[in-house]
């Protein structure tokens, strides 16, 4: 068997997808995309298909090394992306082949479904408490929400109370809801260190991206002191980024996503090592449905996974949703909280390709907003 073609579609809302031919006609697809930057990660797959076009795709770990130390300059969001969708590709056309998923080809599955969180409130989070008690009408059992606004590096008690009443608010309506506050790496550590000790009252599942991820190994004693279990890694993107944060003992969480670190392939080696640290596992997925099974292929063998992102009804999805692209969107079963793991082979999905190419003529261009604060400076979002 050898690859044959490599081609990347942009969707709507903000996704790059990519389908892997090859000459027996099996295919393969991933997920390769960096938010805001889907035409320089689909440069880089081109690019990569240099190592790829004529190759067995079946030597899966082969080909990543290649991709990976084949260059001199290496790691990085946009390598690092292109390769975790290339390596999905690979993984879905071998468990085709063998007619299995890929959970099977890495031990086999720990478990058959896995807890989930909807996402509630926005960039700009409103009237939490209404979209914390809907979200557990649908059956969720843990929701996620942006903790704040814009944050100086130093700033108001009014904006820290702001953050306060909001998930006092989705406390008080769900008292029993599994409750994520991310701080998505827009407070800085004055004010991160004042806002992780006021929300510890709110009993908190974890707080996500307390300071951003350069800044971890200054902000090391409020991680560790504070009761409240962080997590952080989504801006993480191989082993070696992550094995100084494991050793560090700030982190409880780590949420490595295998459409940005290197694919099934290298999330996979990231999650056994957060084990030997005790470290549990949360992969980070606000993407397409590509991305999602490729997660649930790696929570269903990771015994230290516990929970799992997905972006159905995220505030990013306008346009088209999680579900659009799939010929039986049903493969995501959602139920008391808990999403199936797909069970067909590779991936276990199945994608519509005439509606894929129909949507990636219309593209996208999609970038994050740009922030500023009061005075004009530019805020992190």
């Amino acid at each position: 068997m050898k690859i044959t073609r490599l081609t990347t579609y942009p969707v709507p809302p903000r996704w790059l997808f990519l389908k892997m031919d090859t000459d027996d006609g099996t295919v393969g697809w991933g997920e390769p995309i960096v938010e805001g930057r889907a035409a320089t990660v689909a440069a880089c797959v081109e690019e990569l298909s240099d190592y790829l076009i004529g190759r067995d795709p079946r030597n899966i770990e082969d080909l990543w090394q290649v991709m990976y130390r084949g260059g001199f300059y290496r790691g990085g969001p946009i390598l690092m992306s292109a390769i975790a969708g290339i390596d999905q590709a690979l993984w879905d056309i071998k468990g085709r082949c063998l007619g299995v998923p890929v959970a099977e080809l890495l031990g086999g599955q720990v478990r058959d479904r896995i807890r989930v969180y909807s996402w509630i409130g926005g960039d700009r989070p409103a009237d939490t408490a209404i979209a914390a008690r809907s979200a557990a009408d649908r059956g969720f059992t843990a929701i996620k929400m942006n903790g704040t606004e814009e944050l100086q590096i130093i700033d108001t008690w009014e904006k820290v109370q702001a953050a306060l009443d909001r998930v006092a608010a989705v406390r008080e309506a769900v008292p029993d809801l599994g409750i994520a506050v991310d701080f998505h790496g827009r407070v800085h550590k004055p004010m991160a260190k004042v806002l992780l000790k006021e929300l510890e009252p709110y009993r908190l599942m974890f707080i996500e991206e307390p300071v951003l991820p350069e800044h971890v190994d200054s902000f090391l004693e409020p991680m560790a002191n504070t009761s409240t279990p962080i997590a952080l890694g989504e801006r993480l993107y191989s082993r070696w980024d992550v094995k100084a944060v494991l050793a560090s003992g700030g982190v409880d969480v780590i949420q490595p996503d295998p459409s940005h670190a290197g694919g099934i392939t290298e999330t996979r080696k990231i999650a056994t090592m957060a084990e030997a640290y005790d470290v549990a596992v949360a992969l980070h997925c606000p993407l397409g449905p590509i991305a999602l099974a490729t997660c649930l292929q790696i929570d269903a063998c990771t015994p230290n996974a516990f929970i799992q992102e997905q972006s159905l009804g995220i505030h990013y999805n306008i346009g088209n949703d999680l579900l659009d692209y799939l010929t039986d969107p049903t493969v995501f079963t959602y139920a008391e909280g808990f999403v199936a793991i797909p069970t067909g082979p590779g991936l276990g999905i199945s994608v519509n390709e005439d509606y894929v190419v129909e949507r990636a003529r219309e593209g996208h261009r999609w970038r994050n907003p740009i922030w500023r604060h009061a005075d004009g400076s530019v805020a992190e979002w």
